[in-house]
This record gives C-alpha cells, sequence and structure tokens, in this order.
C-alpha cells in the first residue's frame, strides 16, 4: 500500500479519522473487524469479528470488480490516519484510558467524528491464521505472483545470511521456491516453498507444502551418533510423501513418513502438529519416526 494515496484521500474526504479497509470474502470475514459505510464512504458501525450467523447484516457496496470476487464485506486492515490535534485530545483525555485503537478508539469514534474507509484493492493479507499463512506463502510460487518478490520498484529487505547455494541430486522441480543452504535429493518438488539449511533425503515427494527449513546444520558426528540412537536427521527423510502441510522449523522426520492433508481432513490438536482448515502443521522441533502416518 502507498501511505501517500491514502493521506490525501484523508485530506480530500476531510476525515477527522481515517481507516484502510480490505474487501474481504465470507471465509475469511470472521477474522476481521468488520465495517459499514455510507455513500461517502464515511464508516457508520463496527463490529470486531462477527460470528458467520451475523454475516449477512453486515454486507458492503465494495464494487463490482470484488462484488465478482464474492468479497463483499469492509475489512478493517488496522491501519489509521488521525487529525494530529484529535489524536492527542483522544489519548489524553477524551479516551486516556483506552489501550487499543481498533477495539476502543476506532469504534467509539464512530458517530462522533468523520470517520472515512480507504478501501484497498490491492494485495494484502492478514497471516494471523494457517490458511491465509499457507496461501500466502504458496501464492510465491506463481508464474506472476500477486506479491511479487522480484519487482524491482518494491524491494523487500531482509536480514543477509551468509549460507551457501541449494544443492540438488536427481531432484525434480516444479513452480516451487528453495532457499539457501538447503541440501536436496528429493526425487519431486511441486508448488512448495522450502526454508533455509533444509535437507531432504532421496525418493521423497512434497507436494503444495511449506517447508520452513532449520536453524542449524548437524555436524557428521552427530548424524553418525543419531543414526545408531534411531533418531532422524534434523530435516525430512527418505521415501516420504509430504502434500498440503506446513513444517515448522528444526523438524525431524524420519523415512517412509506420510503427511497427506486436505481431502477433508478433521481438525486435530496433537503433540506433534495440529491440523486446521485442511492444512497439516507439524509443530517446531517435532519428531516423526520412520513410517509415521498423518492424513488419509
Amino acid at each position: 500500500m502507498d501511505f501517500c494515496e491514502m493521506l490525501d484521500n484523508h485530506k480530500e474526504t476531510g476525515a477527522d479519522i481515517s481507516s484502510a479497509t480490505i474487501p474481504v470474502a465470507k471465509r475469511e470475514a470472521s477474522e476481521f473487524g468488520i465495517l459499514k459505510s455510507d455513500e461517502a464512504n464515511m464508516i457508520t458501525s463496527f463490529i470486531e469479528k462477527p460470528k458467520q450467523e451475523l454475516l449477512p447484516e453486515w454486507v458492503s457496496d465494495t464494487g463490482e470488480e470484488m462484488k465478482a470476487q464474492g468479497r463483499l464485506y469492509l475489512g478493517s486492515m488496522g491501519i489509521y490516519v488521525f487529525n494530529r490535534k484529535l489524536l492527542f485530545e483522544l489519548l489524553e483525555d477524551t479516551m486516556k484510558d483506552a489501550t487499543d485503537f481498533g477495539k476502543q478508539i476506532l469504534p467509539e469514534s464512530i458517530g462522533k467524528y468523520k470517520v472515512a474507509s480507504y478501501q484497498y484493492e490491492g494485495y494484502w493479507t492478514d497471516i494471523g491464521n494457517i490458511y491465509s499463512f499457507y496461501e500466502a506463502n504458496l501464492a510465491l510460487t506463481d508464474a506472476l505472483p500477486p506479491f511479487n518478490l522480484f519487482d524491482n520498484t518494491n524491494t523487500v529487505f531482509t536480514r543477509a545470511r551468509m549460507l551457501p547455494p541449494a544443492k540438488f541430486t536427481n531432484s525434480a522441480l516444479e513452480k516451487s521456491i528453495v532457499a539457501e543452504g538447503s541440501i536436496i535429493h528429493a526425487a519431486r518438488i511441486k508448488g512448495s516453498v522450502v526454508g533455509i539449511r533444509s535437507r531432504i533425503g532421496e525418493e521423497t515427494e512434497i507436494i503444495d507444502s511449506y517447508l520452513m527449513g532449520n536453524d542449524y546444520y548437524e555436524t557428521l558426528d552427530q548424524l553418525l551418533i543419531n543414526e545408531e540412537k534411531g533418531i532422524p536427521t534434523v530435516g525430512i527423510g527418505q521415501r516420504c510423501h509430504i502434500e498440503h502441510a506446513i513444517i515448522d522449523k528444526n523438524c525431524r522426520i524420519g523415512n517412509d513418513v506420510r503427511i497427506v492433508g486436505g481431502n477433508k481432513i478433521a481438525n486435530v490438536e496433537h503433540e506433534l502438529y495440529t491440523v486446521k482448515d485442511e492444512i497439516v502443521v507439524v509443530k517446531k522441533n517435532a519428531v516423526l519416526p520412520d513410517g509415521y502416518i498423518i492424513g488419509e
């Protein structure tokens, strides 16, 4: 988002407060604070994370393009512009006991002040839930992703890691991203994001999954000791099949392990993994022994 455009809109509308909003679909609407606005795009009402049965009352005119995509609700992005004088009045006097802009200051300002909705229709996603986190990461593998890491006009800066390049042996890759420092022997990786220092064994398939990688390498001595003790190597073993999953950091997944999400798999909370919205999430530092099966 270009904040200068939001600031210009704030000035043009003569608003006291502006809240950035984004059209969202029914599936994700309950994860947001939902707003309604009038013909002049002034906010008239607000509800925090409404239950699904309440959503019909909160449909907004989001425009023909957004309606065609099923994005009928105005979700708060948690981005605000305040007139400076009003902001000081609210924080020092009128609402001095408030501790949250989205849950207290904004809702209590509606009706008292001129609160504008700045509707943003570019790429933006709240990755505060598993489904959105999964979708946002895998979307990076698209030929023209909605969030383009290769756009010189919108450079993404991050902490550089001095790691060797990724290394592949007899692996077929299709529409995937593999981070530096990885050692890949997998038979196939498709539609997936593979994080730093990942190790994947021979004949393994990774499909539509996000592997978050590892914080460290094991030494050769550590690998031998763990093998003698029957402890899987940090990373993914041989002959595994991982599909529709998120593998958190530093997991040890043995040989012949099957992890298959999708297919209407039920939500589960287990000490080693979670299943939410048909996505299997293997927890950080989890150890899955040889032959372990999740799903199917």
